[in-house]
Protein backbone atom coordinates (compact mmCIF):
# COMPACT_ATOMS: atom_id res chain seq x y z
CA UNK A 1 0.00 0.00 0.00
CA UNK A 2 1.40 3.36 -1.07
CA UNK A 3 0.72 6.54 0.86
CA UNK A 4 0.49 9.67 -1.23
CA UNK A 5 1.97 12.87 0.09
CA UNK A 6 -0.40 15.82 -0.06
CA UNK A 7 0.64 18.30 -2.70
CA UNK A 8 1.82 21.56 -1.28
CA UNK A 9 -0.02 24.53 -2.75
CA UNK A 10 1.83 27.80 -3.06
CA UNK A 11 0.90 30.46 -0.52
CA UNK A 12 -0.79 33.37 -2.23
CA UNK A 13 -0.01 36.80 -0.93
CA UNK A 14 -1.59 40.12 -1.80
CA UNK A 15 -5.03 41.29 -2.73
CA UNK A 16 -7.62 38.88 -4.05
CA UNK A 17 -8.82 41.40 -6.63
CA UNK A 18 -5.98 43.88 -7.23
CA UNK A 19 -7.97 45.58 -10.00
CA UNK A 20 -10.41 46.84 -7.33
CA UNK A 21 -7.79 48.75 -5.35
CA UNK A 22 -8.98 52.24 -4.42
CA UNK A 23 -6.42 54.93 -5.22
CA UNK A 24 -4.98 56.79 -2.18
CA UNK A 25 -6.29 60.13 -3.51
CA UNK A 26 -9.85 58.82 -3.50
CA UNK A 27 -9.42 57.36 -0.02
CA UNK A 28 -8.14 60.73 1.25
CA UNK A 29 -11.03 62.58 -0.44
CA UNK A 30 -13.57 60.18 1.07
CA UNK A 31 -12.04 60.57 4.53
CA UNK A 32 -12.10 64.38 4.22
CA UNK A 33 -15.79 64.29 3.20
CA UNK A 34 -16.60 62.00 6.14
CA UNK A 35 -14.86 64.34 8.58
CA UNK A 36 -16.65 67.36 7.11
CA UNK A 37 -20.03 65.62 7.52
CA UNK A 38 -19.16 64.82 11.12
CA UNK A 39 -18.14 68.45 11.77
CA UNK A 40 -21.54 69.62 10.46
CA UNK A 41 -23.60 67.10 12.42
CA UNK A 42 -21.82 66.95 15.79
CA UNK A 43 -23.06 70.44 16.84
CA UNK A 44 -26.66 69.39 16.04
CA UNK A 45 -26.21 66.32 18.23
CA UNK A 46 -24.61 68.39 21.03
CA UNK A 47 -27.43 70.96 20.87
CA UNK A 48 -30.20 68.37 21.44
CA UNK A 49 -28.42 65.65 23.43
CA UNK A 50 -29.01 67.03 26.95
CA UNK A 51 -32.68 67.65 26.25
CA UNK A 52 -33.29 64.21 24.71
CA UNK A 53 -31.11 62.08 26.98
CA UNK A 54 -33.62 62.08 29.87
CA UNK A 55 -36.52 60.56 27.91
CA UNK A 56 -34.77 58.86 25.00
CA UNK A 57 -31.56 57.39 26.43
CA UNK A 58 -29.74 55.09 23.96
CA UNK A 59 -32.16 55.84 21.16
CA UNK A 60 -30.69 56.47 17.71
CA UNK A 61 -30.45 59.95 16.25
CA UNK A 62 -30.05 60.16 12.48
CA UNK A 63 -28.95 63.58 11.21
CA UNK A 64 -29.07 64.87 7.65
CA UNK A 65 -25.88 66.97 7.44
CA UNK A 66 -26.99 69.61 4.91
CA UNK A 67 -30.21 70.66 6.64
CA UNK A 68 -29.48 69.68 10.24
CA UNK A 69 -32.79 67.81 10.47
CA UNK A 70 -32.74 64.86 12.83
CA UNK A 71 -34.87 61.78 13.37
CA UNK A 72 -34.95 59.63 16.52
CA UNK A 73 -36.19 56.14 17.26
CA UNK A 74 -35.15 53.28 19.57
CA UNK A 75 -34.60 51.13 16.45
CA UNK A 76 -31.86 52.41 14.15
CA UNK A 77 -33.53 50.99 11.04
CA UNK A 78 -36.78 52.80 11.80
CA UNK A 79 -34.92 56.06 12.42
CA UNK A 80 -33.17 55.70 9.06
CA UNK A 81 -36.51 54.88 7.43
CA UNK A 82 -38.01 58.10 8.85
CA UNK A 83 -35.08 60.07 7.46
CA UNK A 84 -35.39 58.36 4.07
CA UNK A 85 -39.06 59.33 3.86
CA UNK A 86 -38.07 62.98 3.98
CA UNK A 87 -34.72 62.66 2.16
CA UNK A 88 -35.11 59.81 -0.38
CA UNK A 89 -32.45 61.00 -2.82
CA UNK A 90 -29.55 59.06 -1.34
CA UNK A 91 -28.19 61.75 0.98
CA UNK A 92 -25.57 60.39 3.32
CA UNK A 93 -26.91 60.37 6.86
CA UNK A 94 -24.96 60.40 10.12
CA UNK A 95 -25.93 58.21 13.08
CA UNK A 96 -25.48 59.03 16.74
CA UNK A 97 -26.70 57.32 19.88
CA UNK A 98 -28.42 59.56 22.42
CA UNK A 99 -26.02 58.99 25.31
CA UNK A 100 -23.03 60.74 26.86
CA UNK A 101 -20.63 60.02 23.98
CA UNK A 102 -22.93 59.67 20.97
CA UNK A 103 -21.21 56.43 19.97
CA UNK A 104 -23.22 53.78 18.11
CA UNK A 105 -21.88 50.33 18.91
CA UNK A 106 -18.73 49.00 20.50
CA UNK A 107 -15.53 50.98 20.64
Amino acid sequence: MTTQQPTKRPIRRGRIFPEYTIPPEELARSEAERKARYQRTRPVFERWRDELIADHYNWFMIIEPNSGDYFIDPDENLAVEKARQKYPRGNILVSFRINESGACGMI
